[in-house]
C-alpha cells in the first residue's frame, strides 16, 4: 500500500465562481444558458406529458434534506453547490435548524439527508445529528472524505459509527488519476486513508447500521455507467489496490449546474452534453425522482423541492402567496404544489436516471 502523507491540507481543484467573478455565479445566468441552446426537444414538462404527466406532482415527504452551509474545505471542479473554503456566509444558524427540526416532527419523514459544502464544518452539525438521532430518524452525512483528516474532525469516523449515521461519501473514482483531476491533487491518497478510517470503526463491513456508501460522479461530459456492474468493480479494485472495503455504490449523471456549468461552456462541451441528456430521457425514471418525496432546505431556511433547485434559486412552487419558508413550515400546503422543473432535470432524467439515492431506473 502507498505511503499517505497525512499532514492536513486543503484541496483545491478549482475555486468558486465568485472569485472567479464569472457571471454564472447568478443562478440566473445559468438557467439562461441552459435556455439559449437550440435544443428541439429540450422542454422537459412536453418530455414528461406523454407519460401522463401534467407536471410533477410530490408524493409523502420521506426525506428531509438539510443543506447546512457551502463552506468546504475543498472546491471541486464538479460541485454543483459552487462550494468552497471562501463561503464562509452561508451557514445555517441555530434558529434556522431548530425550525427544521420542528418542521420535521410535523412530517413522517424516516431520514434526514444532512449535506453542504461540507456539512461537518457547520458549527452545529454534531448537535443536529443529535437531535435527528434521538428522534429515531435515519441520518446521513454527506462526506468530501478529506475533511475526516482534519485535525478537529480526525474523531468523526467512531462518532458517526456510534450513533448509526450512514456515510455517504463523494468519491469520483477508484483510481488516482481520475479523481485527483476532478478534486485536486492529492485528494485520492486523503480519501483512501479517510477510508481506512472508516473502515476501522466498523463502516463497510456488511453492519446496517454502519453503511458505508460512495457516491461517484463521471469525469468527463458523459453519463453515469451501469451502477451495479461499477459496484462491483470498484469493490474489487478498492479491496485488492488499497485495502479498502464498502456497502455499496450509487451513481450520479453531473449535472448542468455551476462549477461543472462553467465547465461545459469552457471545455466547448456545453451543446453536446445537453443533447445527450436530452436524447437519453428515460420516462421510466420520472415515478422514482427525488423532488417526488424529499423536501430540500437551504441554509437561510428557503424549501425546494430538490438541492438542484436550490442551486439554481428555484424556490417551492408558493401556494399561498409567500414564499415558503422552514419557519412557516405548511405540510398541507405543500403537498398541494407542483414541482418546479427545467432543462437541468435532464440529468435526472437520462440513462438509468439519477438521484441523492443513485441510479433510479435499472
Amino acid at each position: 500500500m502507498t505511503n499517505i502523507d497525512l499532514k492536513p491540507r486543503s484541496i483545491r481543484a478549482t475555486t468558486s465562481l465568485s472569485q472567479q467573478r464569472s457571471p454564472l455565479v447568478d443562478p440566473h445566468a445559468q438557467i439562461a444558458a441552459l435556455n439559449q441552446l437550440d435544443l428541439p426537444n429540450g422542454d422537459f414538462g412536453k418530455a414528461i406529458e406523454p407519460q401522463g404527466w401534467n407536471g410533477l406532482t410530490p408524493s409523502a415527504i420521506e426525506i428531509f434534506q438539510i443543506n447546512v452551509g457551502k463552506l468546504c474545505n475543498m472546491a471541486c471542479r464538479h460541485c454543483h453547490v459552487d462550494a468552497g473554503p471562501d463561503r464562509t456566509r452561508e451557514n445555517m444558524d441555530w434558529g434556522t435548524i431548530e425550525a427544521c427540526l420542528s418542521a420535521l416532527d410535523q412530517t413522517a419523514a424516516h431520514t434526514v439527508d444532512i449535506t453542504g459544502g461540507a456539512p461537518e464544518l457547520n458549527p452545529h452539525f454534531r448537535d443536529l445529528v443529535e437531535e435527528c438521532v434521538r428522534r429515531g430518524k435515519h441520518v446521513i452525512d454527506r462526506c468530501n472524505l478529506t475533511v475526516l483528516l482534519l485535525p478537529k474532525f480526525q474523531d468523526l469516523p467512531q462518532w458517526f459509527s456510534d450513533r448509526g449515521v450512514e456515510v455517504v461519501c463523494s468519491l469520483p473514482h477508484y483510481r488516482q488519476r481520475n479523481t485527483d483531476a476532478q478534486r485536486g491533487d492529492g485528494t485520492f491518497e486523503q480519501s483512501i486513508e479517510a477510508l481506512r478510517r472508516l473502515n476501522a470503526a466498523g463502516y463497510g463491513q456488511g453492519d446496517p447500521q454502519r453503511q458505508l456508501t460512495l457516491m461517484s460522479n463521471p469525469v468527463g461530459a458523459f453519463l453515469s455507467s451501469g451502477q451495479a456492474r461499477l459496484e462491483e468493480e470498484w469493490k474489487v479494485g478498492l479491496q485488492r489496490n488499497h485495502g479498502v472495503t464498502f456497502d455499496r455504490l450509487i451513481t450520479l449523471n453531473n449535472m448542468p449546474i455551476s462549477r461543472y456549468l462553467e465547465w461545459l461552456e469552457r471545455s466547448g462541451n456545453l451543446q453536446q452534453y445537453m443533447e445527450l441528456l436530452v436524447n437519453a430521457f428515460n420516462p421510466g425514471t420520472i415515478a422514482g425522482l427525488m423532488c417526488r418525496n424529499t423536501i430540500s432546505i437551504s441554509w437561510d431556511g428557503r424549501l425546494f423541492d430538490c438541492d438542484f433547485n436550490q442551486m439554481l434559486d428555484l424556490e417551492v412552487q408558493p401556494v399561498s402567496g409567500q414564499r415558503p419558508n422552514i419557519r412557516d413550515f405548511d405540510l398541507q400546503l405543500l403537498a398541494q404544489r407542483q414541482i418546479v422543473t427545467g432543462r437541468h432535470c435532464f440529468g435526472c432524467t437520462a440513462g438509468a436516471g439519477s438521484s441523492c439515492g443513485g441510479a433510479i431506473d435499472s
